[in-house]
């Protein structure tokens, strides 16, 4: 009898045990999708659906799959339901927006970043996408105007100021590249596309001490900030005569940054000149400078001063990877 009992309570924990939840089935579905095994995918998605058919998460993760898959038609058609649904997030409006972008479908996608944007008016990563749509239509004033409303809206989101950096360099703006092109690599600070606002940024420094350089489209009303800016960098103009390197820029920006709150710090508070001050305070400004454009100004070069300054390199490395760097709102002042 005893025995009869043990087995039934070992078939009965196998029986339970075979059974998975929702959870572990999504996590099982998740991991042939990173495989791009899309057909295993879906049909582990299709038993959590049959578990749960109204649950959104695994609703947008089929819709995402056919998307990945390269099936735009699934795709859409999982995913524009649930954009009516109360409870969508803004990532039904993301994988929509990328799905319809990738069918050529523009109006919808167009109106469904709208509808997102209704319904989630602070979401910088919409607005992002939206500029990025507009761009794909040739339609650049349109593009910055979302990205610049996404920098309002979620000053922390680094998409906005990625896009707005490479749309001012390209216009030959000579402040808002170099501004917004900083505080995205404080945001994102390590991917290919902080590599490439970096090339970007030594580059816009390069333009800024050129007097005949002047802005070759979309003429935007110079702001108080960026006349400010301008005249307290141009009274390094001496320095820069002497080329713009990672070794001129650590004292042109050094000086900058005392000029600057001695005359504008209380009339524009900025969390990036906040954030600089603090790093020269604390002795990691050359080091930080030495990230910021040794790479984009000369590799060997940076991989040299990495040698000799391995101590402060050390610093200031451990510092960014555990402060974490965010923009309040109210400080973009263009």
């Amino acid at each position: 009898m005893r025995l009869f009992f043990i087995l039934c309570l070992v078939f009965s924990n196998f029986f339970s045990n075979g059974q998975q939840s929702v959870e572990q089935l999504r996590e099982t579905a998740i991991m042939f999708q990173k495989q791009e095994d899309f057909t295993n995918t879906l049909m582990i998605l299709g038993k959590a659906l049959e578990m749960e058919p109204q649950n959104l998460t695994i609703l947008k993760d089929v819709a995402l799959t056919y998307y990945l898959a390269g099936d735009f038609k699934r795709a859409a058609i999982r995913i524009f339901p649930l954009t009516d649904r109360v409870d969508a997030d803004v990532q039904v409006f993301q994988i929509a927006g990328n799905i319809f972008k990738a069918s050529d479908e523009s109006r919808t996608c167009d109106k469904l970043y709208k509808k997102g944007l209704k319904k989630f008016p602070k979401s910088g990563a919409l607005y992002s996408e939206y500029g990025d749509l507009k761009w794909s239509l040739e339609k650049p004033e349109d593009a910055i105007e979302q990205w610049e409303a996404g920098i309002n809206a979620d000053p922390s989101h680094s998409g906005n100021y990625y896009h707005a950096a490479k749309f001012y360099f390209a216009a030959a703006d000579k402040v808002r590249s170099i501004i917004y092109g900083e505080i995205f690599t404080n945001l994102e600070s390590y991917s290919v596309r902080t590599s490439e606002i970096k090339i970007l940024l030594i580059e816009s420094y390069k333009r800024a001490f050129v007097s005949s350089e002047s802005k070759q489209y979309y003429i935007k009303k110079t702001t108080e900030f960026e006349v400010k800016f301008l005249e307290t960098l141009m009274k390094q103009s001496a320095l820069a005569t002497r080329g713009i390197t990672p070794e001129s820029l650590l004292i042109i920006r050094s000086r900058f940054m005392l000029d600057w709150f001695t005359a504008n710090s209380n009339a524009f508070p900025h969390q990036l000149f906040d954030h600089l001050q603090y790093l020269m305070r604390d002795g990691m400004f050359e080091a930080y400078n030495q990230w910021l454009f040794g790479p984009a100004a000369d590799v060997n070069a940076y991989q040299n001063w990495l040698k000799t300054h391995d101590a402060e390199n050390k610093k200031f490395q451990q510092y960014q990877r555990n402060k974490l760097f965010r923009m309040p709102e109210g400080q973009d002042y263009f």
